[in-house]
């Protein structure tokens, strides 16, 4: 889920948590998980054993797949009266990433049918024998990895709500029950996280914000280098670099993807402020993840390109809520295509799909209106997880 916005400490999706009593459940749910996630990884019952740490890695998104996993919103005590435009924009990304390779979509058995009435594309496989609480597949999804020797595993990043901010019962399975679908080994990472806070290159090196995973809501008494550790051992990694980010002020205390992509070993992507605005954090914390990325090296001690890309004008978009994620930076690259998104900017829209499309030759960038998604503070690489080819 992307955590970037415009002058606003909440999303409009959060609101629905106070009202439903989950803040001390949450809280009691976070303390459970965060004192049993940090033995060594572990492999789930009833699997072989876990893959050796380092000989499995998380390719970098724009690796060939084989699928992109997906899950099908249906909650109104989450969405309320916009849970049918979260549908839709859900739909949409789906059918459109379906052009180019296949979707696995989870559904609750009782939304199955409509989930298969609104993804027409034939490409899109429904099922309902995995439950899910909400949409947000690349936080709750299992984060794939490849031996490059034709083997494929997975790892679950102990998915506590965002720090027991939502309910997450089903959703706290589904890494695992998917590990299992697939028919893959499934280990549990020695950390609480989720997909979206942690960027790869493929090649050795992570980058995420300090806010999201070094927060007592996830990973209580861990320090940095333990929390380091766990990432590198999860990922096949040995370095990351690290952002300050910004924590409470959106539920996923700021997640990288919002901001901050590798687009391959050596080379970046971060979303830049249109205009810069000294008050705004959200401003302020884009120019501050590009400084760092841009003087950061890698694993190998090389040097980091960064592009920059720029944010949309907040006040030529089409959203009015003052809750609105504007991020480019949230692409999704599947097989032959990128799958972007566009916001009402028409200058700022075209010059996205301009850098993305000079970054990524070969590959058609698709750019989509998911304003409904925008609203509840995420974006099309928040709703996918890759499954890589092995």
């Amino acid at each position: 889920m992307s955590a970037h916005s415009s002058d606003r400490p909440t999303l409009d999706r959060r609101r629905f948590l106070a009202a439903a009593g989950l803040a001390a459940a949450g809280a009691a749910a976070t303390a459970a998980v965060g004192t049993q996630a940090f033995a060594a990884a572990r492999p789930s019952s009833g699997r072989p054993g876990p893959a050796t740490a380092g000989t499995f890695t998380v390719p970098v998104d724009s690796a060939p797949h084989t699928r992109t996993l997906m899950a099908w919103p249906d909650s109104t005590a989450i969405y309320g009266r916009k849970l049918a435009g979260m549908q839709a924009n859900i739909a949409l990304i789906a059918n459109t990433i379906a052009g180019y390779e296949p979707v696995l979509m989870l559904a609750n058995s009782a939304s199955v049918a409509a989930a298969r009435r609104a993804c027409t594309n034939p490409n899109v496989t429904v099922i309902g024998s995995i439950p899910v609480d909400d949409c947000w597949m690349r936080d709750t999804g299992p984060v794939l990895r490849t031996d490059g020797a034709g083997g494929l595993d997975a790892v679950g990043l102990n998915f506590n709500g965002w720090g027991g901010r939502q309910t997450h019962a089903n959703d706290a399975l589904v890494a695992q029950r998917l590990a299992a679908y697939l028919g893959v080994n499934f280990t549990a990472a020695g950390l609480v996280g989720e997909g979206g806070a942690i960027e790869t290159d493929g090649a050795g090196t992570l980058m995420a914000t300090r806010s999201s995973i070094i927060n007592s809501n996830r990973n209580p008494g861990k320090t940095q280098a333990q929390l380091e550790q766990a990432m590198c051992a999860a990922y096949g990694a040995s370095k990351v670099i690290w952002f300050p980010g910004i924590a409470g002020q959106d539920i996923t205390d700021d997640h990288v993807d919002a901001t901050s992509r590798f687009l391959a070993p050596g080379a970046g992507l971060v979303q830049t402020p249109n205009p810069a605005d000294p008050s705004d954090i959200w401003s302020n914390d884009e120019q501050q993840q590009y400084q760092i990325l841009s003087t950061a090296t890698d694993a190998q001690g090389a040097g980091i390109g960064v592009t920059a890309l720029q944010s949309p004008d907040y006040n030529l978009i089409r959203a009015t809520s003052v809750n609105f994620v504007d991020s480019y930076a949230n692409y999704y690259v599947c097989n032959g295509a990128v799958i972007s998104a566009q916001f009402g900017d028409t200058t700022a829209d075209a010059n996205a799909k301009r850098v993305l499309r000079a970054l990524f030759p070969g590959r058609t960038v698709v750019q989509l209106n998911i304003d409904n998604l925008g609203n509840q503070g995420g974006g099309i690489h928040c709703v996918t997880q890759p499954q890589p080819q092995a």
